[in-house]
């Protein structure tokens, strides 16, 4: 992790933040971000044990502590949450990191790959919504990660589909909750150097680079660091908003490559 990226953020001393996906990239890197900020993470995926990332926290002014958590899972939400209660825990925080991709087309999409999606990417939040609320007080903020893919009509039509909805389940909860202090806001990271985008084919680097104008990919921390901004109570008044992380990706909107043409610019190949 870049040590100038994960300074720690102000407000988030002694609070207990959940985020779920945290064992790599941009669940990893928000939960670092957090223990160095003083907070009490618990950090959850699918993993039995996540000793790396414990091995990073060692030195830092909060704690992090590793869960096994399947998101899909209402049992395992409310084991979770059980827990917390018995330990007399308030819940500052919900980070939905969790997610799954899918990059089948349409017209290739089986009904089990399409539900899959959905049961990690949308449902797994909306129950993890549920089971946190209660354990919440004025003052806590939930955080969606979303995807740029939900802002434009992104050829991966499970993934796409799940992320749009996940717009919809954000806007709806800071509805909801908004009246009880609780702030729910989401986040649309665009092409992130992370594990989860290892397995992109070169063609997509290349393609998303010619029409990302800082025309280079992002890392985790960068997202983590707005992520741990909209925890924090510097952002006490922003509920209900949808912050891209894209480096203009989706503001651009396809239009970057055409000003380069008419400019004369040679658009990036290489990250």
């Amino acid at each position: 992790m870049s040590p100038e990226l994960l300074r720690a953020l102000p407000g988030l001393q002694h609070h207990t933040i959940v985020i779920t996906g945290a064992t790599g990239g941009q669940g990893q890197a928000a939960a670092l971000l957090l223990a160095s900020s003083g907070a009490h993470v618990i950090a959850t995926d699918l993993a039995e044990h996540a000793q790396d990332l414990i091995d990073q926290t060692n030195s830092l002014a909060g704690t992090v502590e590793y869960l096994k958590l399947n998101v899909a899972s209402e049992a395992d939400w409310a084991a979770l949450a059980a827990m917390l209660n018995d330990r007399g825990l308030t819940v500052h925080g919900l980070v939905n990191n969790a997610g799954v991709t899918m990059r089948s087309r349409l017209g290739e999409v089986s009904l089990d790959d399409w539900q899959h999606t959905q049961n990690i990417n949308l449902a797994g939040p909306m129950l993890g919504i549920q089971a946190m609320m209660p354990l919440m007080t004025r003052g806590s903020s939930i955080v969606n990660i979303g995807s740029a893919a939900a802002l434009n009509a992104h050829h991966t039509v499970a993934y796409t589909a799940s992320k749009w909805g996940l717009r919809g389940l954000t806007h709806a909860a800071a509805t909801e909750l908004g009246p009880h202090g609780i702030r729910v806001n989401i986040v649309h990271p665009g092409y992130i150097d992370t594990p989860m985008m290892a397995g992109a084919a070169a063609l997509m680097t290349t393609a998303q680079l010619m029409l990302t104008p800082l025309e280079r990919v992002g890392q985790p921390e960068e997202v983590a660091r707005v992520v741990c901004f909209l925890l924090s109570e510097a952002a006490s008044y922003v509920s209900g908003a949808e912050i891209p992380v894209d480096g203009a990706f989706t503001s651009s909107a396809g239009v970057k490559v055409m000003s380069d043409l008419l400019a004369g610019r040679t658009t990036p190949t290489t990250a």
